[in-house]
């Protein structure tokens, strides 16, 4: 298990959970389709920003989001 701020671009990962001990972060990760079991993928990575794809949407996300999401 790694972090997504680790994976490569444009590989599908399966999400294994959402270690955040912030329940904001988590719940908004939540409201983007971003829980266990679901598909991710990085299309773009540029600094500390990801553009990142679920359930056939894109969202921008940063670093700390990128580290709580578990692949």
């Amino acid at each position: 298990m790694m972090s997504l701020s680790r994976g490569k671009l444009n590989t599908p990962y399966t999400v294994s959970s959402v270690n955040t001990d912030h329940n904001d972060i988590r719940e908004f990760l939540f409201t983007l389709g971003c829980y266990p079991g679901e598909k991710v993928t990085i299309i773009s990575k540029l600094a500390s920003n990801y553009i990142i794809n679920i359930k056939d949407a894109r969202y921008s996300i940063d670093d700390e989001l990128a580290n709580a999401i578990m692949v």
